[in-house]
């Protein structure tokens, strides 16, 4: 079942709650935990510090009663610093206002009810930048065509940092 507005917790950059941290550690660990293991996953806390810190970050959380079942975040990106540009991609309309979605998470057991796509379209429903931005594992082509589902095309590859997976870099124009 896809999650109402009423279910959904909006936070932006300057309006985070005590133990906001902990919480979207505690998803990750729980959303990640086949692969808490790897070096990558273990630095997730410095990704939260890092995004949240960050000038236009913007979270939703759903919950089910007091328990998050799921989160999704992001920031937009300082323009001339939009680091899928070197992907070559040119988008036809000319947009280039971009925000980068760092995460989408579900718990496990509440995951193919609906929770990924209501956080996304919740994430991204007030955005004024032009498109957005992801990447995807490209170990996991059944993602990959979920954000293809949502109007996501995949514009190159990339490995952000030595010890991080290749991703596939999705982009979605947001207008129009």
């Amino acid at each position: 079942m896809e999650p109402s507005v009423n279910d959904v917790r909006h936070f932006q950059h300057g309006d985070l709650p005590k133990g906001f941290r902990q919480l979207l550690i505690d998803v990750h660990a729980d959303a990640y935990a086949d692969q808490m293991d790897d070096p990558f996953h273990q630095r997730f806390p410095w990704f939260v510090d890092h995004w949240s810190a960050r000038e236009g970050f913007s979270c939703v959380v759903a919950h089910d009663g007091d328990e998050p079942v799921g989160c999704a975040y992001g920031a937009p990106l300082q323009p001339g610093r939009e680091w899928w540009r070197s992907t070559g991609y040119q988008s036809n309309n000319g947009y280039t206002a971009t925000f980068a979605v760092s995460e989408v998470m579900v718990r496990p057991r509440r995951r193919k009810q609906g929770y990924s796509a209501g956080l996304h379209d919740a994430l991204l429903m007030e955005r004024a930048e032009d498109l957005a931005v992801l990447l995807v594992d490209v170990a996991h082509p059944k993602v990959q065509a979920l954000y293809e589902s949502w109007g996501y095309t995949k514009v190159g590859e990339q490995r952000p940092f030595a010890d991080s997976p290749l991703y596939a870099v999705m982009l979605k124009e947001l207008r129009g």
